[in-house]
């Protein structure tokens, strides 16, 4: 059938409107970083680099394992410090960013898997933030499963002004490097720890949804082409095992095996040892011996068309 990708209908197949908000500001973030090389600052490159663990946390550590699939619990204040760095990440708002991804694990690719790679590797990575979702888009339905989120006031601001968030940040650090340096020096800022960094985010985030479903190994065995990807988990902090993921949704740690590194899982139990962290949930290893240094070897570099699967 035509428009139809491994059972599944592509939504290019379907009819769809752009969707113009998102299409225009992921295009302006992504011309911003063409033109970062040129306002070149040591200063923007640790701008760059700290905003990028934070924003970067934001969504893995804050929108991911805490607000989606609640994997632990923190303070309030604790909480809404994590949902503003992932605010920042400019990846829409709390609610918007958990809805799709509690979809995505319910229809996990599927035909309503808003970006699974089986509708196209680019597709998945990110032209479905270029189409209008029609389910988002009903005022009845945009947010029917993440009730639990929408009940709290402050999540809900944060999503409504979302936007303003990264524009705030923007204009803060222009402000700054103006008054340091002049208007050189504040661009260098803005266009590096704004552009430049979101840009990157954006893509780390995107990996996950695309090259997690295509390259890598599995640990479980799960109904989807979730898989283990040791590149994207050391982009991600850690949230490259996706199929570890897949198969333990609500587990804080996704790294189950000793060489499956996981940063986001460090930082939640140091949070849990100053008393910020606690009801962490973890999945247990997978049923295998860890295997020998060869053995290792061979699931972070795979034999080309080999399948590796660890049981």
């Amino acid at each position: 059938m035509a428009g139809e990708i491994g059972g599944v209908v592509a939504p290019k197949a379907r009819e769809w409107k752009i969707a113009w908000g998102p299409a225009v500001w992921i295009t302006v973030m992504h011309l911003g970083a063409v033109a970062a090389p040129f306002f070149f600052s040591w200063s923007g490159l640790i701008a760059f680099l700290v905003l990028y663990v934070l924003t970067g946390l934001g969504i893995t550590l804050g929108y991911h394992r805490l607000l989606t699939h609640r994997s632990f619990h923190t303070a309030k204040w604790a909480e809404y410090f994590w949902a503003v760095c992932g605010v920042l990440a400019n990846e829409s708002g709390p609610l918007q960013w958990a809805a799709n991804h509690r979809r995505h694990h319910t229809h996990s690719d599927e035909l309503d898997d808003p970006h699974s790679p089986r509708h196209g590797f680019w597709w998945s990575h990110f032209g479905w933030l270029y189409r209008e979702d029609p389910i988002s888009l009903r005022p009845d339905q945009g947010f029917y499963n993440v009730k639990d989120l929408v009940r709290d006031p402050v999540l809900v601001f944060m999503q409504r002004y979302h936007w303003a968030f990264p524009l705030l940040l923007a204009a803060t650090l222009f402000g700054v490097g103006f008054a340091v340096d002049g208007l050189t020096f504040g661009l260098s800022l803005v266009l590096w720890g704004v552009f430049v960094r979101t840009v990157w985010v954006y893509h780390v985030t995107w990996l996950v949804n695309s090259a997690t479903h295509v390259w890598g190994y599995k640990n479980f065995k799960t109904t989807d082409d979730s898989k283990n990807l040791w590149w994207v988990a050391a982009l991600s902090f850690g949230e490259g095992w996706h199929n570890n993921h897949h198969a333990h949704q609500r587990s804080a740690r996704h790294g189950l095996r000793w060489w499956e590194f996981d940063p986001t899982y460090y930082l939640i139990r140091l949070m849990a040892w100053v008393g910020l962290a606690r009801d962490i949930h973890v999945a247990p290893a997978p049923k295998a011996k860890p295997g020998s240094r060869k053995s290792v070897w061979r699931i972070l570099w795979p034999k080309k068309g080999r399948r590796m699967v660890r049981r």
